[in-house]
């Protein structure tokens, strides 16, 4: 196979469909895109109704286009991540991946445009981070929820505003950032450095204010992190965690016991914000974001110290500390409600405390002057424990 009909048949899946944000390639199934959260078949000539191993592997083959290290990889560990390029048309973040013996793919469309925190319409929050000097900032939330978005969107807040030295490193490079005010060196992992914690490491020694990792996998990758935020850098970083209070817990995890109590310390001291994020199926289409938002303070720093207790958990500390940026999954997804964006359903499914978001629709439902429940013609049996 040439490079041009590799470039054809995804130019032809990212044409068949309207917002289209993954191509997915999997053996017994048709050539397939994600639009709008729901995958759809492509009609393509000739037409493929039920794709082969061979023909996913002669495209996969072709994206890796003989690349050693990226080989090397997905027969090692049975997967591989890369980006791949249609001039002029779009980037691709793609993993290649084996499962039951064949070799599936799966691309995601990068924007070309950076995002902003305005234009996305982001919380008011996410200009305050973009001012902070040092510490740690944890983005969490599942693959494909739009945590590198979020990053890139503070990061050209700081572009535009701070001119000062920011290192990224990214597997791979998903939004290339123009220098404005801030010089901008953006690695990736594989073709610059081989481990998020060497790259890290190397960081240190290039003069940075602010560093993106990637991702946080391992406990040397957050041991550097840590000390990186200790030493005077902004961190922006990401963990795959289901909400904000589960990510300290989930980096605690990553030491031994006896070494617990000193790293609950250097996280008091680094952590200054957490942000978890989901993304909800819109009425009319589309997705919107949902973000649960937790900012340190003294009362964060002691449960972070002590750890949680009863009246103080970081659920109870996100709900009070709503006029300082914080906000919980619920609440947030209660105002989307209000504002029409999302169904109930929707609501109460994504919710992560389903009894405080029905309250907090009964509360939005009541001030519209709609019905709370659906049980009717209540009235009071006046007949009840008399004689006949």
């Amino acid at each position: 196979m040439k490079k041009q009909d590799l470039d054809h048949i995804l130019t032809r899946m990212l044409d068949s469909h309207s917002n289209v944000s993954d191509l997915n390639i999997t053996v017994g199934r048709p050539l397939q895109v994600e639009s709008a959260g729901e995958l759809l078949p492509v009609d393509i000539n000739p037409e493929i109704l039920s794709l082969t191993r061979f023909q996913t592997e002669i495209l996969a083959l072709n994206l890796i286009d003989g690349n050693r290290r990226l080989t090397e990889s997905l027969l090692s560990t049975g997967s591989c991540d890369l980006s791949y390029s249609l001039p002029g048309k779009a980037r691709f973040r793609v993993n290649i991946f084996a499962q039951s013996g064949c070799l599936s793919i799966v691309l995601r469309q990068l924007e070309s445009k950076v995002p902003t925190v305005r234009d996305m319409m982001l919380p008011e929050s996410f200009l305050e981070m973009a001012l902070e000097l040092n510490g740690i900032i944890i983005f969490t939330g599942a693959t494909g929820t739009g945590k590198t978005t979020s990053l890139a969107a503070i990061l050209e807040e700081i572009n535009e505003k701070r001119a000062v030295h920011v290192v990224t490193l990214e597997d791979p490079i998903e939004y290339q950032h123009p220098h404005k005010k801030a010089t901008f060196n953006q690695r990736e992992l594989g073709k610059d450095y081989d481990t998020f914690a060497n790259g890290l490491r190397a960081a240190l020694r290039q003069a940075p204010k602010v560093i993106l990792v990637g991702e946080m996998r391992d406990r040397e990758t957050v041991e550097i992190g840590l000390t990186a935020a200790e030493t005077g850098h902004l961190v922006f970083t990401t963990l795959h965690t289901v909400d904000a209070g589960q990510t300290l817990n989930r980096v605690l995890g990553m030491f031994a016991n006896e070494e617990e109590k000193q790293v609950r310390i250097r996280l008091a001291d680094t952590v200054r914000w957490v942000v978890s994020q989901r993304l909800l199926p819109k009425i009319g289409g589309g997705r919107v974001a949902a973000f649960e938002v937790l900012r340190t303070n003294l009362r964060v720093k002691e449960a972070i110290l002590q750890g949680e207790s009863e009246g103080k958990t970081f659920y109870e500390m996100m709900q009070a500390g709503a006029p300082f940026g914080m906000t919980t999954f619920d609440d947030f997804i209660v105002g989307l409600y209000e504002k029409g964006v999302i169904t109930q359903e929707t609501a109460l499914s994504y919710a992560s405390r389903k009894a405080v978001a029905g309250r907090g629709i009964d509360k939005v439902k009541s001030a519209r002057g709609e019905t709370t429940t659906d049980i009717k013609d209540l009235e009071i049996d006046r007949t009840y424990g008399r004689s006949s």
